[in-house]
């Protein structure tokens, strides 16, 4: 019997091959139905990351604020007098914000090679290995968020209604950190060298994002520069972020649109890209 009359009938009877890649709409179908999974997968591998630390949990809050105030003391003497306005949420915002955007994408780069037993075992979307390191790194960006509000709250003495705008602003910056761990963990699990590279490459972000100064400032006699960095993602999400939180600073609708099509644009492109690769997995 050849090859065609084998499929054929394999199909007639509902058989389906083996790590068969299903149409992509199905693929997201199914995905979305084994959420679950991705959020005990997700809740499991932060309990065991934190297991044998005397602190447990409380690290995921202590390391980014001990980084925060580390670089508020440092670089809070070396600016001086060109220190941005209300630095200290404007650094506290830029640090958690950051930590969460560089987490998922690290993780979600190894999150098939570093589950290569569960993909050879287990039949399931792959997607939802990536998608679940960046609900580990949003549930410990809570705790975060809720001690920048709290030093807001010190510091500039109000709370208002422009604390509302995270919410769709943290959604959007899912969306799109889901999309860039997709497309991360792809690359790593063909070429495992790249793995090497992330280090390198996160850094490089950190320093052209605006974290502990205004990029405004700094680039205002550099325009051709200042435009390049402009078209950095995760600058713009930082920026609406403290357009919403931070006192004297605001949210351009022209960022609005950009954190926008950032978002949906990096999700739709990296859940194609990673799911045309979903028959290769594990499988090296």
């Amino acid at each position: 019997m050849s090859q065609e009359n084998l499929a054929a009938y394999a199909a007639e009877h509902g058989l389906k091959r083996m790590g068969a890649r299903p149409s992509f709409f199905n693929y997201i179908a199914e995905t979305w139905q084994r959420k679950d999974f991705a959020v005990a997968l997700s809740t499991f591998s932060n309990e065991a990351a934190n297991a044998r630390n005397r602190l447990g949990k409380w690290w995921n809050i202590l390391l980014p604020t001990i980084q925060a105030a580390t670089y508020g003391l440092i670089f809070g003497v070396i600016l001086g007098d060109s220190r941005p306005d209300n630095f200290l949420p404007f650094l506290f915002t830029g640090v958690f914000l950051f930590s969460f955007m560089s987490g998922s994408f690290y993780s979600g780069a190894s999150s098939i090679t570093s589950n290569s037993g569960l993909v050879r075992s287990l039949s399931f979307p792959r997607a939802l290995l990536p998608i679940s390191t960046v609900i580990t790194q949003f549930v410990n960006l809570i705790p975060q968020i809720g001690i920048l509000l709290v030093t807001l709250l010190i510091i500039q003495h109000e709370i208002t209604w422009g604390w509302l705008a995270l919410i769709p602003i943290l959604f959007l910056m899912m969306m799109f950190a889901a999309g860039l761990a997709m497309i991360a963990a792809r690359l790593t699990a063909q070429v495992r060298d790249l793995s090497k590279l992330l280090p390198f490459v996160t850094r490089i972000f950190f320093y052209v994002s605006g974290i502990f100064f205004s990029v405004d400032k700094v680039l205002e006699n550099h325009p051709e520069i200042y435009s390049i960095v402009k078209w950095n993602p995760v600058y713009d999400y930082i920026e609406i972020a403290r357009g919403a939180l931070v006192r004297g600073y605001t949210m351009e609708t022209d960022i609005w649109i950009a954190c926008i099509v950032w978002a949906f644009a990096t999700f739709v492109f990296g859940s194609i890209f990673f799911w045309k690769a979903e028959e290769e997995y594990g499988r090296d």
